[in-house]
């Protein structure tokens, strides 16, 4: 029984989906204004993007073990709710500055024009984590997808420009990029073994 409801996609679906029912409901009771709402919407975005980033690395490093293909295999749902997330964030901040103009005047602060960039590369990452677009892009796919990397670099940015504070994001996003420079020190090794062998 435990399998089946671990494996059950639409489940999975359904439990990611569960802070944003929250957050809407927090809304739409007027337990919470928007401003209260940008915050952990976007905290959230973030923190399942390193959790999508970090699958691919961690099996390079450790090998595929079955909780990591069970992870691998839910990568683009994670992926997706990443962004998801990231257009709540988005439509939460709108909504709080709800003039055009406010927000027009603060879109060249690094703190701001970071997260517009990052959002704005996050959408064809989710508009392709589909098998149709994998099919149809073929090798574009790849090159594609490799924007998650710049949009994790800006993401990172605009979390310590905005809270002004470094430490809590880099705590955050330390597992990520500890696995990543542990990926690309492992590469060239791995280069010179096969080469030799």
């Amino acid at each position: 029984m435990l399998r089946i409801v671990l494996n059950n996609k639409q489940l999975f679906w359904a439990v990611l989906a569960i802070p944003a029912a929250l957050m809407a409901a927090a809304w739409t009771r007027g337990n919470a204004l928007p401003v209260d709402l940008v915050q952990p919407s976007g905290e959230l975005s973030a923190h399942l993007m390193i959790v999508a980033m970090m699958i691919a690395p961690l099996i390079a490093l450790i090998g595929p073990r079955g909780w990591l293909r069970w992870l691998l295999a839910r990568r683009r749902a994670i992926g997706v709710a990443a962004f998801t997330y990231a257009l709540s964030h988005l439509i939460f901040y709108v909504i709080d500055m709800g003039v055009l103009a406010d927000m027009l005047a603060e879109v060249a602060a690094p703190g701001i024009w970071t997260g517009w960039v990052a959002f704005v590369m996050m959408i064809p990452l989710a508009l392709t984590s589909n098998d149709m677009a994998m099919r149809v892009l073929r090798t574009g796919w790849k090159r594609i997808q490799r924007l998650a990397y710049p949009a994790a670099l800006l993401t990172l940015l605009h979390w310590i420009l905005v809270h002004n504070n470094p430490a809590t994001a880099l705590v955050h996003f330390a597992p990520l990029i500890v696995l990543l420079v542990l990926r690309l020190l492992r590469s060239p090794r791995q280069t010179i073994q096969g080469s030799t062998s």
